[in-house]
């Protein structure tokens, strides 16, 4: 009986979809507000991204090559990704704080919409990537790093990159459900992004990498939003012949973050229905 009294009802069908964006807008206003009371999940955030250009600009610059272009033009693209990627992490440890804290108990006893907890996770954290994409470029700007098209093709270029970031954010959201406490979460959160991140085209031309592993990195989903982001600022972006990912980047790029989104909605969702009923 008391295990039935704290079950939330079902938001009822009518209202459902109002009951969503209203539930939705909550929970990313706690997830705002949780990162401007804690300023130092955004610093840190950031301060990663900043390192790893400074280094692969000045130490590692001088020795890789880009044909036809500028090395720390090139580099730019593969950071911003990486960067988005990253926020995965943050969306993990988060949601395997709350369920660690009996938050998400708390949140499966009201009348709210069952999605609501992982949609206001995932659009803070995308909000949070706009503000240190912003810091980013900057960044560039500082070490080199020149947008040579027009504004339509810079804000299609940011799009990309939010979208990228928020399907990756479901991902983490998934995980962050699926393990039993926020070290965990840490851990698993980011140890597969490595990976995902470095076999690409992200800090090294394609042709740099043996032939057998070329393939594997160019059906790398962060390969593709990397080179869509490199062509839509006019940023240099050599491509290898034959992989159509590269040679379709921004079209590449948005089927992918819609597969991961399709995949990952559903799976999360359940996940939290199941974990917050145990």
């Amino acid at each position: 009986m008391a295990a039935s009294a704290t079950r939330a009802p079902d938001v009822p069908a009518a209202g459902g979809v109002r009951w969503f964006i209203s539930d939705g807008l909550v929970m990313t206003w706690r997830s705002l507000m949780h990162t401007i009371r804690v300023p130092e999940l955004l610093i840190f955030s950031t301060i990663q991204p900043v390192m790893f250009v400074l280094l692969f600009a000045y130490v590692f610059g001088g020795a890789i090559g880009v044909q036809g272009g500028n090395y720390r033009e090139f580099l730019m693209g593969g950071i911003f990704t990486q960067t988005v990627a990253f926020s995965t992490g943050s969306t993990a440890v988060g949601l395997a704080e709350d369920l660690h804290k009996g938050l998400i108990d708390r949140f499966r006893s009201l009348p709210m919409a069952r999605s609501a907890v992982m949609v206001g996770r995932t659009v803070g954290d995308a909000a949070r990537n706009l503000l240190i994409i912003a810091i980013m470029m900057l960044c560039g700007l500082f070490v080199g790093w020149r947008i040579h098209n027009g504004v339509f093709q810079f804000l299609a270029a940011t799009a990309l990159l939010l979208l990228f970031g928020y399907a990756l954010c479901w991902v983490g959201a998934y995980i962050g459900l699926s393990v039993p406490n926020p070290e965990t979460a840490n851990t698993v959160g980011f140890i597969w992004l490595f990976p995902l991140t470095f076999l690409s085209n992200a800090f090294v031309p394609l042709e740099s990498l043996p032939g057998w592993l070329q393939p594997i990195a160019a059906w790398n989903p962060v390969s593709a939003t990397v080179a869509a982001v490199r062509d839509l600022f006019g940023n240099s972006n050599p491509t290898p012949p034959g992989y159509w990912p590269l040679e379709h980047p921004v079209i590449a790029s948005l089927g992918w973050s819609l597969l991961v989104i399709a995949i990952f909605v559903p799976l999360s969702v359940r996940k939290y229905r199941r974990t917050a009923s145990k």
